[in-house]
């Protein structure tokens, strides 16, 4: 039983084991910064002495806390020297409000100067929801695109419970209070009423795909219903507009902004640490997961 236990919570233990090995190196890198590069404030002046004109935003991994992206976008808007943004997304998706969040931040941006969007590996769910209003999207030829579509999830431990001894108990108000327990089977009612609000969220998602996308509502289950795409699939059905590069992506933007020379804004160096930071600690977990979905 101990073994069992301790294999279904081993992606959780290894996240905490590499945050844990890794916490003393980033505080003191995080220090280091500090005092080699504290009053660094020129990161948006070009060697040659010229402002920045176009900016680089990057949505990467799980979709949840969006707060920073939508910083990055509001400061985009405001910067009148900025004439182009170019959102770079690595993402398979995630919470449903975030990911609206940002998708109508974009289309606030988009009113005002030129987006494009490159799908540099994974663009799905939520990601691509946070994609659709762009001027342009561009995939990279060996990313995957779509998997339009809502679920909830949840387990049900009551086996594994009556076998350890351990038992719930509940006082509550409201006849649905306690959709989703995990201790017992969903009531045939409890599942009829999550339906209904994935039925609707799915609704939104894919009115809204259409509406951007120039697609029709009543053919989703060509381009939507959770499919996933390569990127010459998803142009085939309208879920992107060209299959090409990071270059060509950045050269597309250039066109749009009509910008003589453009110039890229530098990301913050400590922004850009922490960056890296959190791109390793992604890779780390997905090593994780894929490494416990191949011992199955």
């Amino acid at each position: 039983m101990f073994n069992f236990i301790k294999k279904l919570f081993s992606p959780i233990i290894g996240i905490l084991d590499f945050i844990t090995k890794y916490f003393k190196t980033i505080v003191f890198l995080t220090i280091i910064y500090f005092v080699v590069y504290s009053g660094n404030n020129a990161n948006d002046i070009n060697v040659s002495g010229g402002s920045a004109n176009l900016q680089k935003i990057n949505l990467y991994g799980q979709i949840s806390d969006v707060s920073k992206v939508l910083e990055q976008i509001n400061m985009a808007k405001k910067d009148d020297n900025i004439k182009g943004v170019l959102f770079v997304v690595n993402s398979p998706g995630g919470s449903v409000a975030p990911s609206v969040e940002l998708a109508y931040a974009i289309k606030e941006l988009k009113e005002l100067k030129p987006v494009v969007v490159y799908a540099s590996g994974v663009m799905a769910s939520g990601s691509y929801y946070a994609s659709i209003w762009a001027n342009k999207i561009i995939a990279n030829p060996g990313s995957m695109v779509g998997s339009i579509g809502v679920i909830m999830q949840g387990i049900n431990a009551k086996e594994l419970m009556d076998k350890i001894g351990i038992s719930s108990q509940v006082v509550k108000a409201g006849k649905y209070k306690e959709m989703g327990a995990y201790n017992r089977l969903w009531e045939d009612y409890e599942k009829a009423q999550l339906q209904s609000v994935i039925d609707d969220t799915y609704k939104m998602f894919i009115n809204d795909v259409a509406k951007a996308r120039k697609l029709k509502v009543e053919e989703h289950t060509i381009y939507a219903d959770a499919k996933i795409f390569t990127a010459s699939q998803a142009k085939k059905v309208g879920l992107v507009d060209e299959v090409a590069t990071m270059s060509y992506a950045k050269s597309n933007l250039v066109k749009l902004a009509k910008v003589d020379k453009a110039i890229w804004k530098k990301q913050d160096k400590f922004e850009r640490f922490m960056d890296k930071i959190l791109q390793e600690t992604i890779n780390k977990v997905s090593t994780i997961f894929m490494t416990q979905l191949k011992a199955i």
